[in-house]
């Protein structure tokens, strides 16, 4: 029988303390998007697929101890007939997935397969930039945390560094602060100015100069180096395309409407084909007092006083005092991470939404193409097609001019059908008559900017007001509601797309809206992955096919799905983030706010061949952490270990989790590079 873990003191999948300060409440509060639209979330939770309707439960039992490898078992007799559609097969797993799975823990560390070694690159208030003292949890101030690796770091992108041999850029996202976790004493009903200025600068970028050990695949910081950079939220940034200089964007201290100071609730990101990273502006709402329009209702912007109070230190936070500035944040950031001089830019052609990231590939004549979900439940997600090729070199012209390929080009929502009859679609997991749950999607433009202006593809909006309130565009133009889309990730090597479906479990309930044949389970919380593919595999394409890959869960439940693997040889997942992909094209997902009882945990899975399905767990964070990032090289892996021993109740004096220094010193997220101890590549 499986072994049951302790269910941690969560709220939906999250402590209360991570819901209070990520998102600031969200599932506490009604959903943003009260259209009619169509919504996508339950049906592919019973898709058992035409490749194995009919699957019954299978048996996974796991260790629950810390770094044993999980034990599979095999289904029972009166399974084994079901299985036989998919037979399970024989020989080595994947290329790039050999390895002995985790087992489902609670352990109070990064738990990683035998065989394999990690360490610690670099933790919330290592010094990085020349000057920056060394980090004291007691004496912290602001212009020490801003020449210091920031807070809660999730989206990771290493760079290459010419010229300088074993070094690359690590480039991180610090998405929020946990204050209540960086002070000892903190009140959060009256914080200090010293309190609040110490989170801005927590906020933001972190780029610096990372070293290999030439003896093992360990990573190490280089202090000092001339390319190491913070960003915070009091950075000065550009907005750029159609919305810049609009009077939605203007403020008293900016009547430009062009200059903006700072970025907040950075999530994940992308890398460009031009070296630059992006990023994406996430939960921005929680920053933000005393609004009352409806505009501000959509984007969930609270009417009252907000959870940090910084509206009582800068009045650019007070939706009552400066309407406008809560406008100029939820875009895709663009940093060049070769120019620590440079301004990052808004890119307000990609929209405004709680972007969970933001990733990049090329039309077949180099132009670029960027996927983007808005990380709400009921809510869509999106495809920038530009409209500018990209150019190679690397002189400050060519720089330049790729640097504006995000300003230009067409923004598009995704609409989802099925192709069974919607008296079919009950939402109990009753498959319709042809056997599966899948269809068709198409590309509903939005907006198009050019050189000589921007033109809306809405009835009733402008330009600038699509690109400002890009939830509305979506609304009216009938738009397919998703369960919370995150991270959206084009496979490089079969050009397939993958979208991370967190979950939602309002879904199918009260007057929520109701299953259609692209949506997953009532009550949806372990959450699923949706593939799709472009007509003629072409990214610039105004239409796709999309499909059932992966429904999560627990393996005993029959409506679980690996793409038609035998689930008697799965690991348990719940609650896909964040996904990326190795060198050998299969797909690794991070998880937040594990419904299965273990910690969350990094996991790869096949996406083709006999063993396409094939999930295992590489590895699982320590206590009240979010496993994000992740970055998957051929000799390293790289996790970004987001707010550790962040469980309801915690505190400085109180902690929940003693990552990664120890007892007796302050719990802080970090970066964690694991490697194989024999030298070789992950998972051959």
């Amino acid at each position: 029988m499986r072994v049951q873990l302790p269910l941690i003191n969560t709220v939906h999948g999250r402590s209360a303390l991570t819901c209070r300060f990520r998102c600031g409440d969200a599932c506490f509060h009604p959903a943003p998007n009260t259209s009619s639209n169509p919504y996508v979330g339950d049906v592919i939770a019973t898709a058992l697929s035409r490749r194995s309707m009919m699957r019954a439960a299978a048996v996974v039992t796991v260790a629950a101890a810390a770094g044993t490898a999980a034990t599979v078992v095999t289904a029972p007799p009166a399974e084994a007939a079901d299985q036989q559609a998919r037979p399970k097969p024989t020989g080595k797993a994947a290329r790039g997935l050999r390895f002995t799975p985790v087992a489902p823990n609670t352990a109070d560390t990064v738990t990683i397969p035998a065989g394999y070694s990690q360490n610690v690159v670099v933790r919330w208030g290592e010094p990085i930039l020349r000057g920056a003292p060394a980090f004291d949890p007691d004496r912290q101030t602001a212009a020490a945390q801003a020449g210091q690796f920031g807070y809660n770091n999730d989206f990771l992108a290493l760079l290459p560094l010419p010229g300088e041999r074993g070094r690359q850029i690590l480039v991180a996202n610090h998405e929020y602060t946990d204050e209540v976790l960086m002070f000892r004493g903190y009140d959060a009903a009256d914080p200090t100015r010293e309190q609040v200025e110490i989170a801005w600068a927590a906020h933001g970028l972190s780029a610096v100069v990372v070293e290999e050990n030439k003896k093992n695949g360990a990573l190490t910081v280089v202090p000092r180096h001339h390319l190491n950079r913070r960003v915070t939220a009091t950075t000065a940034f550009r907005l750029t395309g159609p919305a810049a200089g609009s009077d939605l964007l203007k403020t008293s201290a900016d009547p430009t409407g062009r200059k903006v100071l700072g970025t907040l609730n950075n999530c994940s990101g992308g890398t460009t084909p031009w070296g630059t990273t992006l990023h994406g502006e996430e939960n921005f709402n929680q920053y933000f007092a005393n609004a009352g329009r409806a505009t501000d209702k959509r984007y969930g912007i609270g009417t009252g006083a907000s959870e940090r109070k910084w509206e009582r230190f800068d009045k650019r936070f007070d939706v009552a005092q400066e309407p406008n500035e809560v406008h100029r944040f939820g875009y895709v950031v663009e940093l060049d991470p070769y120019d620590p001089s440079s301004a990052p830019r808004k890119h307000t052609a990609l929209g405004r939404f709680k972007h969970e990231g933001a990733t990049v590939r090329l039309t077949h004549d180099g132009r670029p193409v960027v996927y983007s979900g808005d990380d709400e439940r009921f809510d869509y997600f999106y495809k920038f097609v530009g409209g500018k090729r990209m150019k190679h070199g690397s002189s400050r012209a060519v720089r330049e001019h790729n640097l504006s390929l995000l300003d230009e080009g067409t923004l598009y929502v995704a609409r989802l059908t099925g192709d069974s009859p919607a008296l079919e679609i009950d939402g109990t997991g009753k498959l319709p008559a042809d056997g599966e749950f899948d269809g068709g999607g198409e590309w509903i433009p939005l907006v198009t900017a050019t050189a000589k202006g921007a033109v809306s593809h809405v009835e009733g909006m402008t330009a600038d007001e699509v690109c400002v309130f890009t939830r509305l565009a979506g609304d009216k133009v009938g738009a397919t509601k998703m369960d919370r889309p995150e991270d959206i990730e084009p496979n490089p090597h079969s050009g397939k797309v993958y979208v991370a479906l967190t979950n939602n479990t309002n879904r199918g309930v009260g007057t929520n809206a109701p299953a259609d044949e692209a949506n997953p389970r009532n009550a949806n919380k372990h959450g699923h992955i949706l593939e799709f593919t472009e007509r003629w595999n072409r990214a610039d394409s105004t239409t796709f096919a999309w499909t059932l890959f992966l429904v999560a869960g627990d393996p005993e439940d029959p409506a679980t799905y690996f793409a038609g693997f035998p689930k008697d040889a799965v690991s348990p997942i719940s609650c896909p983030d964040n996904v990326a992909f190795d060198p050998h094209g299969n797909l690794w997902i991070s998880t937040d706010g594990n419904q299965l009882g273990s910690h969350d945990g990094l996991f790869g899975v096949a996406t083709k061949g006999e063993r396409r399905g094939e999930l295992k767990q590489f590895l699982t964070v320590p206590t009240g952490a979010e496993t994000c990032g992740p970055l998957v090289q051929d000799r390293r892996v790289l996790v970004a270990v987001q707010h550790p021993g962040e469980i309801s109740g915690a505190t400085v004096e109180k902690p929940a989790s003693t990552w990664p220094d120890g007892p007796g010193k302050i719990v802080r997220p970090a970066v964690v590079a694991v490697w194989r101890k024999d030298g070789d590549d992950i998972g051959v």
